[in-house]
């Protein structure tokens, strides 16, 4: 009896100290974005890792001993959730690919990741899907668990490891054949690509990345790299271990393919028109359009952008991407960051508005929609009940006009919070 008494006691003088050693935050702002649409006079309370209430400030009461958090003219919005980036890369104008792929250690590369991660959640930033190390083998999953343990900041990470490519179609290349060069994923063919999937699950690989499609065509052209029955083998076995199939595909036989075979979402999709975008929606795929890599890339090969006439690859994706729209495909929010700066996330963001899409859609594509084509729309890109505390504060209202998402004031990921300018 005595023991049972003491034990009781003792249980609950934890429950107090566990209670006492919560962390309570009450949060308000102008405007919150709940991932779906806009409220005013809302307050969000946070509890450790979680949001435990989240609606009208007279529904949801301040906790006693709660740390308060408001800005003036703010915007509260979920952590924003970064579709396509490449954090083992940094600018081509800096440094170009085959140099970082070929002529940079792992370990450097993966010191120069460490800081792109900090910079990616600094901007807001809390999730991060990364298609590849390219050339940096599995440094990303390294880089991935040095994160959830707290030893650097950084998003919360799906990676894909090395990804795979089909023998003889990427790069770098140019180079003697006498020597073999270190390639910017893994080259896999017919029924060894088996093997490989499976290796790069068990390494660690969170999803397969495939390239669909390559410059490879007999003029440099993109051309489809693995036939539909190679692409269904890999959706198979990726299936088979609870993952999902990813391509970057740019033509339309290769969408078309990618799509057939089971693919969850296409990678640029430069070539992309109405009639291949309505498949994609008939099959719940979600396009990622990476307009900030095209823009980019073509302003380093010397295009100044308003200045000199449009060139052909910028007026082809304009057009892919009204095509996009016109179809009522779901597009996602990823830059391919990495050819420009890791921390300017919010660049593909501008160009979505600036290529005709609504500022409130492109909101809502890098927080609830990609949240949802990540099968993770039950733990963040939404502010709700339940949900992990991953919110963010800008300056401004970006439902307007989304370059105030730049105005970052204050970051929490996982009721950390990272960032909170007074």
């Amino acid at each position: 009896m005595k023991n049972t008494i003491l034990i009781s006691c003792l249980a609950l003088l934890v429950n107090t100290l566990l209670a006492q050693t919560s962390t309570r935050y009450y949060i308000t702002a102008d405007r919150v974005f709940d991932g779906e649409a806009i409220h005013e006079g809302w307050a969000v309370v946070v509890e450790n890792d979680k949001i435990i209430a989240a609606g009208p400030k007279d529904k949801v009461k301040e906790p006693t001993g709660a740390i308060k958090i408001n800005f003036p003219n703010s915007t509260l919005t979920p952590g924003l959730i970064e579709g396509h980036s490449h954090l083992f890369l940094y600018p081509y104008n800096i440094t170009d690919w085959d140099t970082q792929v070929l002529k940079e250690t792992d370990s450097y590369r993966t010191a120069r990741a460490t800081v792109h991660a900090k910079n990616t959640l600094m901007a807001g930033f809390t999730t991060a899907r990364d298609l590849g190390t390219e050339g940096a083998g599995y440094s990303d999953v390294a880089l991935k668990r040095a994160i959830n343990e707290g030893i650097i900041p950084g998003p919360r990470l799906m990676v894909a490891g090395r990804a795979i490519v089909s023998t003889g179609s990427y790069g770098p290349k140019g180079y003697d054949t006498d020597q073999e060069i270190m390639l910017g994923a893994e080259p896999a063919d017919g029924n060894d690509l088996i093997r490989v999937v499976r290796d790069q699950i068990g390494k660690g690989a969170d999803f397969i990345k495939v390239y669909a499609d390559y410059r490879w065509g007999i003029n440099g052209e993109d051309r489809p790299s693995f036939t539909l029955d190679e692409l269904k083998l890999i959706n198979e076995v990726t299936r088979s271990s609870g993952r999902v199939l990813v391509c970057h595909a740019k033509s339309k036989e290769a969408i078309t393919r990618a799509v057939l075979a089971g693919a969850e979402s296409i990678e640029h999709g430069d070539f992309i028109d109405v009639e291949v975008a309505r498949l994609m929606k008939e099959h719940n795929v979600t396009y990622f359009p990476t307009i900030a890599a095209v823009d980019m890339i073509t302003q380093y090969r010397g295009w100044k952008k308003g200045i000199d006439p449009e060139p052909a690859n910028v007026t082809n994706k304009k057009r892919s991407f009204k095509d996009a729209l016109a179809s009522g495909v779901a597009i996602g929010m990823g830059g391919d960051v990495g050819v420009y700066p890791h921390g300017e996330n919010v660049l593909e963001m501008e160009l979505m508005v600036e290529y005709g899409m609504k500022t409130f859609d492109v909101l809502k594509a890098a927080t609830s929609i990609n949240a949802r084509a990540f099968h993770l729309d039950n733990q963040v890109g939404s502010i709700k009940e339940g949900l992990k505390a991953d919110l963010v504060i800008v300056t401004g209202d970006p439902s307007k006009n989304i370059s105030d998402l730049r105005k970052v004031k204050f970051v929490m990921k996982d009721g950390v919070v990272y960032r909170n300018e007074k």
